[in-house]
């Protein structure tokens, strides 16, 4: 019993200001997710700790929201012909292996140091990953630019020529992502990575998307549209691991997942209408902005664990609240560039409508 009340004081309090945000939150975070397939858990973790959700809490909780709405904006993408089902279930299998080996690390490290060695945890995982994945992701970007390659076709990577030029025997599989047959041992490694991300943070995209892009060689909207399987399949598996040991507010993962399940099908829409370059900036954007954000409140999670001299309540509460500006001010741009891309889209499509139906009337009236 003792432990149950431990756990259930981890449950923040909810006020209906506080639902609003986290289905605002859910909504952004889902159109963030159709767009670009990462699961969108790197603005909702965040965001949920924003409003003092322990680390651990809020990445059980964003995991167990995430696999239905993964399952839906797989669906809704594989309608567009964008999703590689096989690449993604291999993957997924590896990665639920890697999810229950990340979650009790997760669950040690808070054990041992409560919720602020967990908080401390959480947020330099974010600040490392987003810092390397978000450099290179941007770091293409401009390539790409420089290289007038954004209008193109994605050029494929080194690694992944080599990596669809290896045979091993009895180990190779099509991927129709790829066009080419690769060894399904090469796909263990990244599965397995992407499940430890997701149970550490809930962000397996920032492995599983780039990987498939830069190691394996799958286009952009491909790799963002089959990272939604992974999700699915791992997020099974993790939110029972999780709930097992009740660290899943189902409060929290409920009001996100309603607004998530609007944001992630306007996400997948949106995908039609802009060039897997666009993709890419988001993602790196996105990214970065957020690394900010956690990255201010690490000096108040070494200053609670004792690793630094103690911090002011002021200086405690500017962070804070600096570190919740910059938070909203992601979601704010990652919305306003996906909306922009989807009415900018809407309107094209438009204008070429009306041009075919005036071209067919002359042709009706020339008759």
């Amino acid at each position: 019993m003792h432990d149950i009340a431990a756990q259930a004081s981890n449950f923040i309090d909810l006020t209906t200001t506080t639902g609003v945000y986290l289905f605002i939150v859910g909504f952004i975070g889902g159109l963030v997710s159709g767009f670009i397939g990462s699961g969108g858990a790197f603005v909702l973790t965040p965001a949920m700790m924003s409003l003092g959700v322990p680390g651990l809490v809020a990445v059980a909780s964003n995991m167990c929201h995430k696999f239905p709405k993964a399952l839906i904006g797989a669906i809704k993408r594989y309608r567009y012909g964008q999703v590689d089902v096989k690449l993604g279930v291999i993957m997924g299998i590896s990665g639920e292996a890697g999810v229950l080996y990340g979650a009790s690390i997760q669950e040690k490290i808070k054990h041992a140091f409560g919720d602020a060695g967990s908080n401390l945890y959480v947020s330099v995982a974010f600040v490392v990953v987003l810092g390397i994945v978000g450099s290179i992701i941007l770091k293409d970007v401009m390539k790409s630019y420089k290289n007038q390659t954004t209008n193109d076709e994605e050029t494929v990577t080194a690694l992944a020529r080599w990596v669809q030029s290896i045979h091993i025997p009895g180990t190779m599989v099509y991927f129709k992502s790829l066009n080419a047959r690769i060894s399904v041992l090469f796909t263990i490694p990244l599965g397995f990575a992407t499940g430890i991300l997701a149970a550490t943070i809930a962000v397996g995209g920032f492995v599983g998307v780039p990987s498939m892009m830069y190691v394996l060689g799958a286009p952009g909207l491909m790799a963002s549209a089959t990272e939604l399987v992974i999700a699915f399949v791992m997020g099974v598996g993790g939110s029972l691991k999780y709930a097992l040991h009740g660290l899943v507010d189902i409060r929290l993962a409920m009001l996100i997942l309603g607004g998530s399940l609007f944001g992630i099908q306007l996400g997948a829409i949106g995908t039609t209408y802009v060039k897997p370059f666009m993709i890419k900036v988001v993602m790196a954007n996105i990214m970065l902005i957020v690394l900010f954000s956690r990255g201010l409140m690490v000096p108040v999670y070494l200053s609670q664990l004792g690793l630094i001299s103690p911090l002011g309540d002021s200086m405690v509460k500017m962070l804070k609240s600096t570190s919740f500006a910059i938070m909203i001010l992601a979601l704010l741009i990652g919305a306003f560039i996906i909306l922009k891309a989807i009415i900018k889209g809407l309107i094209a499509e438009h204008q070429l409508n009306l041009k075919l139906a005036v071209k067919q009337q002359t042709v009706s009236g020339g008759r």
